[in-house]
């Protein structure tokens, strides 16, 4: 099987950060040329462009209002991400309590931070009792019984709470991102009369403060009539129940290939509203979008280490990365484009399997990737749409340190997360004793680029 295809055209910019421009020396970003970027920070490294992330924060807030939409923080977060929703108006959601850590030390206030997570434990359920939370979306009768315990025995104030349902309605690219079905870890069931149980469970509590119902029916939807599908039966739900808020969760989609395309803020809000206001409800609609904020936003940076063309077979391409900055193709199929930022425009015949440097034959981010047919060793090579679940999923698979990540507006790139060392990759191994601990370190090549 030869190399070169067909040449495909260049990379869509439809799939590109909003600041992209297209220069003689090459794609710049956010005023700021990509081959600069890596040349300061390295690779692999996750550029982000600011302007970008702003923007979307705020076309979310006009679609849906000021107090009704929470950053699904899950998809990427770091202080940086923390500040930047809350100064666009955003409400933060958590899933855990180190992204609730993350958000009270950049300086969010608890007001504004929403806690969701189907297996809380005392400790995060503590946390969030303790500093006033907005509220704690709950997904379990056990969470409940936390939840009194913690109020009756520790004094510990009322938790306001929303209650996770599971509606029976699906939705989603892939059935690990398919959350709101009959068959879930997350939420009380609305089928067999769990959702109403826990209805009057919380209702009748004195630990508990109950606001309102909540759904989430999975990710990556690119057809809006799914989302008001499920946001219309939580709506009918939420009338018979009396309570006094509806969130539909987040799941709004984005391309992820040249000729996909996703809907806008704008046009998600149009059908959710109509669908709940058919369905009865006359309040106001909470979002939690993550992926529709972040993905585009940000794309990955690799150096190309080694081209091996197999003959009559494939050639593989592979990069200083892999599944260690970017699980979704291992762990569910998920596609992407690769492009040159020296040569963006430039048509891409060759066909190659782009590979990682992890020692596992599924390390592999682009099964069948188009590039520029005189690819080389040593080439920046970029994927675009990795700004979410990318850093969020990064591992120290093979003992990888992680990428930086770096935001890049109005012409200048600032450091927001540091690139890990060896270093940090020995700092939690227990030592035989303090100077064994000492010479182990000592031992090892730090690297920092």
């Amino acid at each position: 099987m030869s190399p070169l295809s067909p040449a495909l055209p260049p990379v869509d910019p439809g799939l590109l950060p909003l600041t992209a421009e297209f220069r003689p020396e090459g794609l710049a970003v956010g005023g700021v040329p990509l081959e600069a970027v890596a040349r300061e920070y390295g690779t692999p490294l996750f550029v982000y462009d600011e302007e970008h992330l702003r923007r979307r924060c705020r076309e979310a807030v006009a679609a849906f209002g000021r107090d009704n939409v929470a950053y699904a923080s899950k998809a990427f977060l770091c202080t940086a991400m923390a500040r930047l929703a809350a100064e666009e108006g955003l409400l933060l959601d958590v899933a855990s309590g180190g992204e609730l850590r993350t958000a009270l030390y950049a300086g969010v206030e608890p007001e504004r931070i929403v806690l969701h997570g189907n297996n809380k434990d005392e400790a995060e359920l503590r946390t969030a009792m303790t500093v006033g939370l907005r509220h704690i979306v709950v997904d379990s009768f056990d969470e409940l019984d936390r939840i009194e315990r913690l109020h009756h025995t520790e004094g510990l104030p009322p938790a306001r709470v929303q209650l996770r349902v599971a509606p029976g309605v699906a939705a989603g690219a892939h059935q690990s991102i398919q959350t709101g079905g009959h068959d879930s870890k997350f939420g009380f069931g609305l089928a067999g009369g769990a959702a109403e149980a826990a209805v009057r469970r919380a209702a009748a509590s004195p630990a508990v403060r109950l606001e309102g119902v909540h759904a989430h029916v999975g990710s990556q939807v690119l057809d809006p009539a799914e989302l008001a599908d499920g946001a219309a039966t939580m709506a009918r739900f939420a009338v018979e129940s009396g309570v006094h808020r509806l969130t539909v969760g987040g799941g709004l989609g984005v391309a992820y290939l040249s000729g996909q395309s996703a809907p806008s803020f704008a046009v998600w809000a149009e059908r959710v509203r109509a669908a709940v206001r058919g369905a009865g409800w006359t309040g106001e609609v909470g979002v939690e979008p993550g992926r529709s904020i972040a993905a585009r936003a940000g794309m990955t940076l690799y150096r190309v280490g080694t081209i091996k063309p197999i003959e009559g077979v494939r050639t593989y391409v592979s990069v200083d990365g892999g599944m260690s900055d970017n699980l979704r193709p291992a762990l569910y199929g998920a596609r992407y484009e690769a492009f040159l930022p020296r040569c963006p425009e430039a048509p891409r015949p060759r066909r190659a399997r782009l590979v990682g440097k992890h020692c596992e034959s599924g390390d592999v981010i682009i099964d069948d990737a188009a590039l520029p047919a005189d690819l080389r060793v040593g080439d920046l090579l970029a994927t675009p749409v990795t700004g979410a679940y990318g850093y969020a999923m990064a591992s120290n698979y093979n003992k990888l340190p992680r990428p930086a990540v770096v935001f890049v507006r109005d012409g200048r790139a600032r450091l927001v997360v540091r690139r890990e060392t060896e270093h940090d990759l020995l700092r939690l191994d227990v030592a035989a004793d303090r100077a064994d601990q000492a010479e182990l370190v000592a031992a090892q090549p730090v690297h920092t680029a």
